[in-house]
């Protein structure tokens, strides 16, 4: 959003749903929520029952009236196409929009993302929809953003996801025989013989329900998975190719759901102009869970910035336990998201409505209906913190990582799906364990896909790299052999991105840069675990334990345990100019900050900031300055001893070297660092 002319400071504001509301009520919302210095409303996103009653006729007077309020109160607008949800009638008439699910049956008319997004009838009107708002809205002048949908995902295995899935395997594999090669079709005498043999991995063909849908196919389940993802991604390009066509200049994006595993958000961010995504926190997640969401979402295109579309500002409906923030944390989480790259600070909803599945969720105006409450309160005194202290000074601010944790939505798909070793291996929480203790000592961190170029950082970690793609390992061994550090972790290395088996032991292609061989994994059910010794401390091992011989590498901790103690748990290889990691076994927090900080200490990296615990320090820069945040976590006041000399911008004070800098409970500092 931030190349758009019309925004010259940071997007305040978010989903406005007048159509659920009598329009007599409308212009009240927009006086207080100009209260709340609000400038900008994603206006339209579940609309498309009203805006198209039937198949020909369009009514936009209601929508007309809306935007003619905006111009009037001076909002700018984030426009929705609607087809995230469609109406009744086209579900009545054409059937064929309607998913299958797993289990072979066709949906109802009901909830939302209940179209195939295969289906010609679908496209058709979701097509026809798009252009009619174009067209109308392309003069507006206020509209700085089309938000294509709604928070793409789920599943559909419906006769046109067979069909077009057939298409989708011939146009990359070309015939049957390299389809069977790929897919190991020989096993079980799967063999196809006609690319009509192919059907839909569901449960009534290579999946089956235990805890949960697993397959008996990886490499099928695997393509299927790519080509649910490619679908989505097809039905956005088509919307966003026809809002282009009236509005070249308006930037196209649609709202992501942080790591969320059924979309390769890393391939569909080439397709938009900017990432916006929903932040939606469990109310046990760490701040560490929350800040690798938004890096998760920050590397999607290259560390450019990104749109925070929605967050609640007090409490979210659908979870298990629906806990308020404490006052502090609205403030405090739109910040954060700041800190790590957003350029904007937007929220789900403007107004609460009175019915169905999110009449609890929280709103800017609340069912009391006026501004005498502690969400808008909150809400608008950081509204007029942004307006007044913040203004533009950090939009196109980039974050400057020397660190970069790989993550990728094959290796979560593979991985997960694979027959063994353990149903206990959970690729993010994997991620996780590296992210979260190097964010705790306030390390910045890149998340990039395989397909980043490596050479800007010093310090590369691929956890659970399962899968390596075909030049992934020539790329690693490039980084490492010319001086870059480079750290895996067990189940690493052992398929390609078919899911086989490279032959020749594990972790594969890795080997010679690792320095070892793994010959055995002894997977650990919940109850048991094993441990290593390392820098002289004990430390646990769960889940997995890889039985790996040296290389050429040297084992940095041996296993105490069972018929493999002193065998290698952790490992290093000098190779070329630089050192690779081994990490055979899921290990304790401990084992990673103190691991994690020799490898930095030895690479000279610094950290944004050095901060009593649970304050969170982070770094953006751009032509305006340096700018250090500083954000508390603590439900108490804390104190930063400042370590560069800098304007802090919310309270307008100069801060020196080694001054006290005066944390509240859930607060956050902004220092602009003095050239």
């Amino acid at each position: 959003m931030v190349e758009y002319e019309k925004v010259k400071q940071i997007p305040f504001g978010g989903d406005y749903n007048p159509e659920q509301w009598p329009e007599e009520t409308w212009e009240d919302d927009f006086h207080l929520l100009k209260k709340a210095h609000i400038n900008i409303m994603t206006l339209n996103v579940f609309n498309w029952a009203l805006l198209q009653p039937d198949e020909t006729t369009y009514c936009f007077d209601k929508l007309d009236k809306v935007m003619e309020l905006t111009k009037k109160y001076g909002v700018n607008v984030c426009m929705a196409t609607s087809t995230g949800a469609h109406p009744a009638w086209m579900a009545r008439k054409y059937p064929d929009i309607l998913r299958v699910t797993a289990d072979g049956k066709r949906r109802k008319y009901g909830r939302r993302h209940n179209a195939c997004q295969n289906s010609p009838t679908y496209r058709k009107y979701a097509k026809a929809l798009t252009e009619q708002l174009a067209a109308r809205y392309a003069d507006c002048g206020n509209i700085v953003a089309w938000h294509i949908s709604n928070e793409y995902g789920g599943v559909c295995y419906c006769e046109n996801c067979e069909k077009k899935f057939r298409i989708w395997l011939q146009k990359k594999y070309k015939t049957t025989e390299e389809l069977n090669r790929v897919w190991n079709l020989n096993f079980w005498s799967h063999t196809m013989y006609d690319w009509e043999d192919v059907v839909v991995p569901n449960l009534l063909s290579e999946e089956f329900e235990d805890d949960g849908i697993r397959t008996m196919f990886q490499g099928i389940s695997l393509d299927y998975a790519r080509f649910n993802s490619d679908g989505m991604l097809e039905c956005f390009n088509m919307e966003k190719e026809i809002v282009k066509k009236y509005m070249p200049d308006v930037p196209v994006t649609t709202n992501f759901m942080g790591a969320y595993k059924p979309i390769d958000y890393q391939k569909w961010g080439e397709s938009l102009d900017f990432v916006s995504w929903d932040n939606y926190p469990n109310y046990d997640d760490g701040p560490a869970e929350i800040a690798m969401r938004h890096d998760l979402m920050r590397g999607l295109k290259n560390g450019k910035p990104f749109a925070l579309m929605e967050q609640t500002p007090g409490v979210s409906n659908w979870q298990e336990v629906c806990k308020l923030k404490r006052p502090g944390v609205l403030r405090l989480w739109s910040y954060q998201a700041v800190a790590h790259g957003s350029d904007t600070v937007m929220f789900f909803q403007m107004k609460q409505n009175i019915g169905a599945c999110e009449k609890f969720h929280t709103a800017f105006i609340n069912h009391v209906g006026t501004g005498e409450t502690r969400v808008f309160r909150e809400a608008s005194e950081l509204g007029a913190e942004l307006e007044k202290k913040i203004k533009g000074l950090t939009l196109g601010a980039r974050t400057d990582a020397k660190i970069a944790i790989i993550f990728d939505w094959d290796n979560w798909w593979a991985a997960e799906n694979s027959a063994g070793p353990s149903r206990r291996i959970r690729y993010v929480e994997e991620a996780i364990q590296y992210y979260k203790a190097l964010y705790e000592m306030n390390y910045p961190v890149d998340i990039i896909s395989v397909e980043t170029e490596l050479s800007g950082y010093q310090f590369v970690i691929a956890p659970l790299l399962y899968m390596c793609k075909t030049g992934f390992d020539e790329k690693v061994r490039n980084f490492v052999r010319e001086g870059g550090t480079f750290l895996t972790t067990y189940f690493s290395g052992y398929v390609e991105e078919h899911d086989l088996v490279v032959c020749g032991g594990y972790p594969g292609k890795l080997k010679d840069i690792l320095g070892i061989w793994v010959e055995e994994s002894d997977a650990l059910p919940k109850e048991e675990e094993n441990c290593f010794s390392y820098g002289g401390n004990k430390v646990l091992a769960r889940i997995l334990c890889d039985l790996l011989h040296l290389q050429g590498a040297e084992a940095l901790g041996v296993y105490e345990k069972d018929f493999y103690a002193g065998m290698p748990a952790v490992t290093k290889n000098k190779f070329g100019q630089g050192n690779a990691y081994y990490v055979g076994t899921r290990a304790d927090e401990s084992f990673y900050r103190g691991f994690l900080k020799e490898i930095c200490d030895e690479l000279r990296i610094k950290p944004a900031a050095c901060t009593n615990p649970g304050i969170e320090a982070a770094v953006r820069k751009n032509a305006n300055g340096t700018f250090l945040f500083l954000l508390n976590h603590n439900s108490y006041e804390t104190s930063y001893t400042v370590e560069r000399p800098g304007l802090e911008l919310l309270g307008g004070k100069n801060y020196s070297v080694g001054e006290e800098l005066k944390l509240g409970a859930y607060d956050v500092r902004i220092l602009l660092e003095a050239e």
